[in-house]
């Protein structure tokens, strides 16, 4: 599939460059490395740092494969306390390869954009983190790191050219398929659902990470398959497994945020691009999906109060809600009531960018040589409150500015694009995770940036 939006994965074993095949040799090596000890695990991160120097492409691969290291289940893969530093060293690796073969680095002053729009941004966080932050160390830090991140993913997917951008994506998607793959053997034992007995996590750590991965996987294949004009059985396979498997994750906000995503991209899209629906999805009206969507219907049928019962228990999550909107209060009622206190006494200047609700509960871990905050873990939810928040209504206004843009870049003619940034930004519905670089952020910055530096589409690829 050398690319993902017009080629089924079914050419995924087409012929490699021999010097492909000796970084996705290294690649498992340093995968393995990984998972074998805890003195291996620490140095696979200083392996894959080195990796990342290499080049744009490469340095996208290494951070991306930094997020599944830290996301890996204590179940599947050796614990290690180098984690966090770990990933700091590939993403400075990353950050310094990206920077190397920028056009600054070769005297010219072009920037992209939408690159310097995100410097800017992360610019003004830093600013304000300075003046206005409870933490200023744990503020600034953030959003430095959040900015290289994002920006050094950003101008990486930008520098691609054309076969390289497509491989890369390729390597994404069938990285995340043989994720899911790899998990589905624990779907019949306890090690598959570690962390709470009834959320299934695979080989990850956490259910709320497995069911947001699986459902931005799951938008990247369906945008696929509507993009294509007789949908291969393959992508057809992966979105019903997808599907199901964001349903055994428990992850309610991953669910809702798939169906919106998707759904949101199709209604969108035509009024971005100017084009009607079958001239940029024309796999919704192939006899393939429309068969296999009748059948679907008819299965539903069958299995009504069954599937019903099993998708009220999913919205319900062990509560005794009714409805959506009751659980998902219960779920974050007290972190929104605890911010909007915040916001209440302060909603212009706000508190802090990454700083929590409570800062006296805030724990801040710091590296041993400098004593600066390497990691300040916070939980909230719904991100445009938790932008208030930290922000005041002025960054409030700029962070939505920034998405707009996201959102218009990503709706470039390309459904999966599209759909795959409102996965992630509506994920943030229920998890603030878009301005973090540890944990599930990370994957979402890397994902937002291959959507927002797609080239326009000039045709839909039959």
């Amino acid at each position: 599939m050398a690319n993902v939006l017009s080629r089924p994965p079914s050419s995924f074993g087409a012929q490699l460059p021999k010097t492909l095949v000796l970084e996705y040799g290294y690649i498992i090596l340093v995968i393995a490395m990984r998972v074998v000890s805890e003195p291996t695990a620490g140095l696979s991160y200083v392996a894959l740092s080195g990796y990342a120097l290499i080049g744009r492409a490469q340095a996208i691969r290494a951070v991306a494969l930094s997020w599944l290291f830290t996301m890996l289940s204590p179940a599947i893969a050796a614990e290690t306390s180098f984690s966090t530093v770990g990933r700091f060293l590939v993403l400075g690796a990353a950050i310094a390869a990206v920077l190397l073969r920028s056009r600054l680095a070769r005297g010219r002053s072009e920037t992209h954009n939408f690159v310097f729009a995100t410097v800017l941004l992360g610019g003004g966080i830093v600013i304000h983190g300075l003046l206005f932050s409870s933490y200023p160390a744990v503020s600034v830090l953030k959003a430095v790191s959040w900015t290289a991140t994002t920006a050094a993913m950003l101008a990486a997917w930008l520098g691609l050219g054309k076969e390289a951008r497509s491989r890369l994506a390729t390597d994404l998607f069938g990285g995340l398929t043989l994720l899911m793959v790899f998990s589905l053997p624990l779907l019949w034992s306890p090690l598959g659902y570690l962390r709470n007995g009834s959320g299934f996590q695979g080989i990850l750590n956490h259910p709320q990470v497995f069911g947001p991965t699986a459902a931005l996987l799951g938008a990247w294949a369906i945008g696929t398959l509507v993009a294509q004009r007789r949908p291969s059985w393959a992508i057809t396979v992966l979105v019903a497994a997808c599907l199901v498997l964001v349903l055994l994750s428990e992850a309610r906000t991953a669910g809702i945020a798939l169906v919106l995503g998707v759904g949101g991209a199709v209604m969108m899209l035509p009024m971005m691009a100017g084009k009607p629906v079958n001239a940029i999805a024309p796999g919704i009206k192939s006899r393939r999906f429309v068969g296999l969507a009748s059948l679907a219907v008819v299965g539903m049928l069958a299995v009504g109060p069954a599937l019903m019962d099993r998708i009220e228990s999913y919205l319900a999550k062990g509560t005794s809600s009714d409805t959506v909107v009751e659980a998902y209060y219960k779920s974050r009622g007290d972190l929104i009531v605890e911010m909007w206190g915040n916001i209440k006494t302060d909603p212009f200047r706000g508190i802090g960018f990454g700083v929590a609700s409570n800062s006296s509960e805030m724990k801040v871990q710091r590296d041993p040589l400098f004593g600066l905050p390497v990691a300040a873990p916070i939980e909230k939810g719904v991100m445009p409150v938790a932008v208030l928040e930290e922000l005041g209504a002025p960054g409030l206004l700029v962070v939505a500015a920034w998405v707009v843009v996201l959102l218009r870049r990503s709706g470039r003619e390309n459904v999966a694009g599209l759909a795959v940034t409102l996965t992630a930004l509506l994920v943030n519905m229920g998890e603030y995770v878009l301005f973090s670089t540890g944990g599930m952020g990370l994957l979402l910055i890397i994902l937002i940036a291959w959507a927002a530096s797609a080239p326009r589409a000039r045709r839909v690829p039959s």
